[in-house]
């Protein structure tokens, strides 16, 4: 078995992980970064399967991680994708009121958004109808600072650039065995002939739907568990993507920690249409038919996970039924746009979240980063945690001893 030695090891080649590694070799010229992926390739989760969108920080609790991180992080990947001619744009969104029952939640997202210094303008329903032609309220919000780029040309970038500081990445290196010593961590990827042990001073987790897992197997002290939850798209079929010029989102629901499908126009100039939310039966499954039975054990043995479905069990079955019924999918979308139809949408990818869930069925609304022996462990990190990447990388590498 061959080893190598690093002054920092990284556990999973998302966005997270990358911006991470990326901050380490920003602050500390000349460390010795190794970055593991188990995929063959990066950003092969939750980066490469989420909407795209830069957010603006609007949805998320004034003084929270999101709300300071999103912020800064949105400017900061701007920049990048600036500095670097990366694709994107900032073509802004508009969250709708469908009902006049929505307009003092509405008015609430408002003062939200003041709160957290992000740019909002309301919207009579003849100004949504300037901004957005086909969408329909009773009252809007326009953000226009939020914006769309490609997740994965980030990734593809921040690794060439780790790559000139002479950064490693292993890919096809799934973490197998952890142990932990006196100078540090040793990790040991792939088993038999193919293992190799990498050993380094400090061991940084970001590996997103597996994050708990990991944390728990180095030690960290952790009540939470990632329960995963599949979110399914549609996509606007060429010669209807005109329905749709930025992105529009419905009024989310305070009481349900998900926004509600949406209209989101992709960089590559598709709309994307979604996504529901509902229990996923594998970790990384994004088929309805995927079931892992370890992981789906871990969920139902979960105190946590059946005080969450009995405080939400009316939505909880509406997103069932929105991922089993295309007809009914359409009708939440209809409530946004009117003109789309069953005709005009064909299923697209789909995506899992990797949603921190605590023992007493609340959802870990924030970043949450945990201290292990020698470790740190993002283990919250679901939007906007890839608009934010490059900032958490920042606060990941702050807490360093």
């Amino acid at each position: 078995m061959t080893s190598q030695r690093f002054d920092y090891v990284i556990i999973g080649g998302g966005i997270v992980g990358l911006a991470t590694a990326f901050a380490l070799t920003q602050r500390q010229p000349g460390c010795r970064v190794a970055v593991l992926e188990k995929e063959a390739a990066l950003a092969s989760h939750q980066t490469g399967r989420n909407s795209g969108v830069i957010h603006s920080g609007i949805y998320y609790k004034p003084g929270s991680l999101k709300a300071q991180l999103c912020r800064t992080g949105a400017r900061r990947m701007v920049e990048f994708c600036q500095e670097h001619r990366l694709a994107h744009q900032i073509c802004g969104k508009v969250i709708v009121a469908t009902t006049s029952a929505e307009l003092p939640r509405l008015e609430n997202l408002r003062l939200r958004g003041e709160a957290n210094g992000i740019p909002v303008k309301q919207l009579r329903p003849e100004e949504l109808t300037e901004l957005e032609p086909h969408a329909r309220g009773v009252g809007a919000l326009h953000v226009p600072s939020t914006g769309i780029v490609d997740y994965k040309a980030v990734c593809e970038k921040l690794a060439q650039l780790l790559k000139a500081e002479g950064a490693q990445i292993f890919l096809s290196a799934p973490a197998a065995e952890f142990c932990h010593g006196a100078d540090g961590w040793t990790v040991t990827t792939g088993r038999g002939d193919a293992a190799q042990a990498v050993q380094a001073r400090f061991l940084i987790n970001c590996a997103g739907l597996h994050s708990d897992r990991v944390a728990r197997l180095c030690g960290a002290k952790l009540d939470a568990r990632i329960v995963p939850f599949r979110g399914e798209y549609y996509q606007l079929v060429q010669g209807r993507c005109d329905l749709v010029r930025s992105l529009i989102y419905p009024v989310p629901n305070p009481a349900f920690p998900f926004l509600g499908v949406h209209f989101t126009r992709m960089i590559d100039g598709s709309v994307h249409a979604g996504p529901n939310a509902v229990l996923s039966l594998r970790r990384e499954g994004y088929r309805k038919t995927d079931i892992h039975a370890g992981d789906l054990w871990e969920v139902l043995t979960f105190g946590g996970f059946w005080r969450l479905a009995r405080r939400h069990v009316g939505d909880g079955w509406n997103e069932l039924v929105r991922s089993l019924s295309k007809s009914a999918f359409t009708r939440s979308l209809q409530a946004l746009v009117p003109e789309v139809t069953a005709v005009d949408l064909e299923p697209t990818h789909a995506g899992v979240r990797a949603q921190a869930l605590n023992p007493d069925g609340s959802l870990v609304d924030d970043f949450l980063i945990v201290h292990g022996p020698n470790s740190l462990h993002v283990v919250n990190a679901p939007s906007p945690a890839a608009t934010a990447s490059l900032e958490i990388g920042r606060t990941v590498v702050a807490m360093l001893p």
